[in-house]
């Protein structure tokens, strides 16, 4: 990690031509060439915009350091929300844009170090039940309402963000600001679903209707379908699937992202299981201490279901995607749809669906001579131990979080820019730029109705009821970096041939546990995580807990019937609801 300098510049001699300028005129330029649509009126944008010029005025001439993962939405704030920030405040944000890999690793060198290598960080939320333990991150709430009042906008509505809740800790307190939001979702060429040909050659040999597909079989059999038996479409070879196997720590994020939870290894209850989670860890009802990720001591992360879901993964990998995609890495393989030789995939982000609406010029191949995309994202299939009640797909919370061991000047500053990127001045048309969405008054603008029909099936989605199915990683985690590292190698010896699903799930909740029993160490020695560290049970024969009801669940019948939903009836239900 780069030193970096940081200097307060005061004195009227000090400050910038750039700072000078800073003020109502700026805001008035921005707000009427940049930043509409908005959900508020100009009028009310000028208000917000005020309050941030008055509140930044003793922090003019400072620079200040933010750091985030690298997506047009953060793009868009790194090149011009941070120069329309220094122009209106005074205040200028280097905004570095790294790898998710490394801003974890940054997030948790300065937990360790407790040294102030950022001002703040867009981080994703699925560390919250690391934040809310270890206390190193600022309680925003409590901030809100206490050291950082003169800078909290009062325009900032916490209620309209549609991610609170998974910023929230056990303790019922706001630990991070959602800034962007990315569903997993299933994604399909809705022109190849339509086409009447294939659709009576799939009802002739599967027996049900060509759709989107409900359950994991019915995915399991249009992979099988366009990969074994269409082959070829328009002179061109295509393929039933996409993912991708890369060793790398995207693998891990790949499986930790709630693709066990969606095979049905959790349990009921949103946002995340109750008692077990997406990850197999079990954290009983009204505690904040996990007690175990292993079957033998109430977890799943090797039962049956993460055992299937894993085996899912790897057969499908190597029977239905395009040769190399087991060498693919998240970056590689979503965008590689664009080249339109795919029929569906089943853990699409939506963060891509800018890259996915580019013209046909640009070499785009899912969309029309007139721009109109030939897919459609729809809500993800679930396997066959998923009951309803239970979350069905991972959402990306990248959020806003604050460390004590910033400076709390530097802390006021940098709350400042985090409010100002997500302000109701800012969002409407941050969100167009990115397609993340945060706020409900975002969702429903006026202009995003305009152009859902472009966007194939986002705001839709969004606006629908099940959204709430979808979720980041919870509380049960207590600490996000130590664990999602282990992930990636035990999953890469499956890909490899080195190990079983079995024996590398087995291996991955035994270490899983082991790095646990050392936080409960840490937690009873010095209260390292305020007394929520895990508190493991006893390990037993695993048929005990296997008999409960409940999660981890017993082996089922893993290949039921197929099950497919025609997509303009399943738009037409959200829409009613």
């Amino acid at each position: 990690m780069r030193t970096k300098l940081f200097a307060v510049l005061t004195g009227a001699a000090l400050v910038s031509a750039s700072v000078s300028l800073a003020g109502t005129n700026e805001a008035k330029k921005w707000v009427d060439e940049e930043f509409q649509p908005s959900a508020i009126s100009k009028a009310e944008q000028m208000k917000e915009m005020e309050w941030f010029i008055k509140a930044a005025e003793p922090y003019k001439g400072m620079e200040i350091n933010v750091l985030s993962e690298g997506i047009p939405t953060h793009d868009y704030e790194s090149k011009t929300l941070t120069k329309a920030f220094e122009e209106i405040t005074g205040i200028k944000v280097n905004h570095q844009i790294l790898g998710e890999g490394e801003v974890v690793q940054a997030v948790q060198t300065q937990m360790q170090t407790k040294r102030n290598l950022y001002d703040a960080y867009i981080n994703d939320s699925d560390l919250i039940g690391t934040h809310s333990r270890l206390q190193l991150a600022v309680n925003l709430t409590d901030w809100m309402a206490g050291e950082g009042k003169d800078v909290t906008n009062p325009m900032l509505d916490v209620d309209d963000f549609i991610g609170k809740s998974f910023t929230t800790g056990p303790d019922g307190k706001l630990y991070q600001l959602p800034d962007q939001q990315f569903a997993n979702l299933y994604w399909f060429r809705k022109d190849w679903f339509d086409r009447a040909d294939l659709k009576q050659q799939f009802k002739d040999r599967y027996g049900y209707d060509l759709g989107v597909p409900v359950n994991w079989s019915a995915y399991e059999d249009i992979a099988e379908f366009f990969s074994v038996h269409v082959k070829e479409l328009d002179g061109k070879k295509i393929y039933g699937h996409m993912d991708y196997g890369k060793r790398a720590p995207d693998l891990g994020w790949r499986m930790t992202d709630a693709w066990l939870s969606m095979a049905g290894a959790g349990s009921q209850g949103l946002p995340n299981g109750i008692p077990v989670d997406e990850w197999g860890i079990r954290m009983e009802a009204g505690t904040c201490n996990p007690v175990g990720a292993s079957v033998s001591r109430g977890g799943a992360t090797n039962g049956p279901a993460a055992v299937y879901a894993i085996r899912k993964w790897d057969e499908w990998l190597r029977k239905y995607a395009p040769p190399g995609a087991a060498n693919y890495d998240f970056y590689q393989s979503l965008p590689a749809l664009s080249q339109g030789n795919v029929a569906q995939q089943i853990f699409w982000y939506t963060a891509f669906t800018a890259v996915m609406v580019a013209p046909k010029s640009d070499g785009n191949n899912t969309v029309d001579d007139a721009g109109k995309p030939l897919w459609r994202m729809a809500p993800s299939p679930h396997g066959p131990y998923w009951e309803k009640g239970q979350k069905l797909g991972y959402q990306d919370a990248g959020s806003w979080t604050l460390f004590k061991s910033t400076p709390v000047d530097r802390r006021k500053a940098a709350w400042l820019y985090a409010q100002f990127v997500v302000s109701k001045t800012v969002d409407v048309k941050k969100s167009h730029v990115g397609l993340t969405f945060i706020r409900d008054t975002t969702i429903n603008h006026q202009s995003f109705t305009e152009r859902a029909p472009n966007l194939g099936g986002l705001v839709e989605f969004y606006r629908s009821p099940d959204r709430v199915m979808w979720s980041p990683t919870g509380v049960n985690v207590p600490d996000y970096p130590k664990l999602a590292q282990i992930w990636w190698q035990q999953i890469g010896d499956v890909n490899s041939g080195a190990f079983t699903p079995q024996q590398a799930m087995d291996r991955l909740a035994s270490e899983m546990d082991l790095v646990m029993a050392r936080m409960q160490a840490a937690d009873e020695k010095a209260n390292t995580y305020g007394g929520c560290g895990p508190r493991l049970n006893p390990e037993s024969d695993p048929q005990v807990w296997l008999d409960k009801p409940g999660s981890p669940k017993a082996k089922v019948n893993e290949k039921p019937k197929g099950e497919t939903v025609n997509y303009d009836e399943l738009v037409k239900r959200w829409s009613k609801s």
